[in-house]
């Protein structure tokens, strides 16, 4: 049950780190945001998800 809450804790970084590659947000910025995502898994995306920028689709 561990790896299937792993699989989704990674897909679920993927997709933020693609969302917030996808701002209108400076480089550093963007950079700051993917790093705190990629090295804090579960809390970075908590964070982003609460105060994080969110992608401009459309």
């Amino acid at each position: 049950m561990g790896y299937v809450f792993g699989f989704i804790i990674f897909a679920l970084d993927v997709w933020a780190i693609a969302s917030i590659i996808n701002t209108n947000e400076t480089t550093t910025t963007k950079l700051i945001w993917i790093a705190l995502v990629a090295i804090l898994p579960v809390v970075g995306l908590i964070i982003w998800w609460l105060a994080g920028p969110k992608a401009n689709y459309g």
